[in-house]
């Protein structure tokens, strides 16, 4: 299989690159891949592609920018002159820009690869009809609410025109089935990056850190976390440093260069700034709790199974997809109210208090993450993709 995969990828700083690295470094080892051509917002120089371990080939073309409005032409194009045997693209509903037209026309591509034969699957990471369209920072207006909602539904139609929509939620299948009378939507978990070897739940010496990771100023809000951990030092008197690990929101450029000037003398409160790759480890296994600070959810959290897989102890607000992803794939953690201090401050002194509780819930975070590594996950896109074919083949000798 020669598979084409349309995503932002590292270092690009579009969102789900950092999925597209960990699909493609475990694409490239399945033995029915002979070639991955990533179809990025990067050009080839940059791409981070040099995994070190025996793959197939891979090959990097610069076919689309993030806001461009050329994209749908540049990225059929690339498609056209590069040939690929199926197409993967790795969606979310503001993947291709922030600008309505932008981002429209770019998820129309599906349909146009479709249309040309190729077998495609659209691996989508969120559905509008599960997104808090205020707390995530798309609009407060009620009419601009509504005409959000019309444009979803329509571009969700031209989605569901692949071969295949994987979503990694079964709340999400039970909503396309719903409401668009799909029948070709497979769930298909998220997956662990990296599996580590059983984690070493001892901390290293020092404050504690509370981290938090991810785009922030939208529905991530880091100053609850702030304010939260100044109730905690003042209650117990603990060693925290407080840690804001990653960026703005693309939304919502200089929001962590406001929180940094607002409090600007608390103590021990650290910006991280961009996170490599080769820093990611490090960052997890010095933390003692992940924190997630959210209003709002729109999808399944990569930060979460990365949690996971590095046997972390989490707060989570008791909301959405997190909810869900709790009760379907076995993780632990203690919930809070969303938008409320006290309520956070709760959770997070009950773990910091309780030593063998935050090692407790990191084993179950650590076994929920190695059920389903990035392998295996691979595996299961393999397999739809020769469905597929299958179809296909029978369409054609019944015709």
């Amino acid at each position: 299989m020669k598979l084409a995969i349309v995503t932002a990828y590292p270092p690009s700083k579009v969102t789900l690159n950092e999925y597209a690295y960990y699909l493609v470094k475990h694409f490239r080892q399945h033995q029915q891949v002979s070639e991955l051509i990533l179809l990025t917002d990067i050009d080839p120089e940059t791409a981070d592609i040099q995994f070190g371990e025996d793959g197939c080939l891979v090959t990097v073309k610069h076919c689309w920018d993030f806001n461009s409005y050329t994209n749908f032409f540049s990225v059929l194009k690339t498609v056209k002159n590069t040939q690929p045997n199926a197409v993967l693209f790795n969606l979310q509903f503001m993947k291709f820009g922030d600008k309505k037209l932008a981002a429209a026309l770019g998820l129309l591509l599906p349909l146009a690869c479709k249309r040309k034969g190729i077998p495609t699957i659209t691996l989508l990471h969120n559905i509008l009809e599960q997104v808090d369209l205020k707390s995530a920072g798309f609009t407060s207006n009620k009419i601009m609410q509504m005409l959000y909602n019309f444009i979803g539904a329509t571009l969700t139609r031209f989605i569901l025109a692949s071969d295949t929509v994987a979503v990694t939620i079964s709340k999400y299948v039970e909503i396309l089935n719903e409401k668009y009378k799909a029948k070709n939507i497979k769930l298909i978990p998220h997956g662990t990056f990296e599996i580590p070897a059983t984690p070493n739940y001892n901390l290293p010496e020092g404050p504690l850190k509370v981290m938090t990771f991810g785009k922030f100023g939208t529905y991530k809000k880091v100053e609850i976390l702030i304010e939260a951990i100044e109730k905690v030092r003042t209650k117990t008197h603990k060693d925290i440093e407080i840690v804001l690990a990653g960026t703005d929101n693309p939304n919502v450029p200089g929001y962590l260069k406001a929180v940094q000037e607002k409090y600007k003398n608390v103590p021990r409160l650290t910006f991280t700034g961009y996170v490599a790759e080769e820093d990611v480890e490090r960052l997890f296994e010095e933390s003692a709790v992940v924190v997630f600070p959210y209003t709002s959810t729109t999808g399944s959290s990569g930060v979460l199974h990365q949690a996971g897989s590095y046997g972390k102890a989490v707060v989570m607000p008791d909301l959405g997809d997190l909810s869900i992803l709790v009760k379907e794939e076995g993780y632990r953690g203690e919930f809070f109210t969303p938008a409320s201090v006290d309520s956070l401050a709760a959770a997070i002194e009950t773990i910091l208090e309780d030593n063998n509780y935050r090692i407790s819930l990191g084993k179950a975070n650590y076994k929920a993450a190695t059920a389903l590594p990035m392998s295996k996950i691979v595996e299961m896109y393999i397999g739809e993709f020769n469905a597929i074919e299958k179809r296909k083949a029978e369409r054609i000798y019944v015709a």
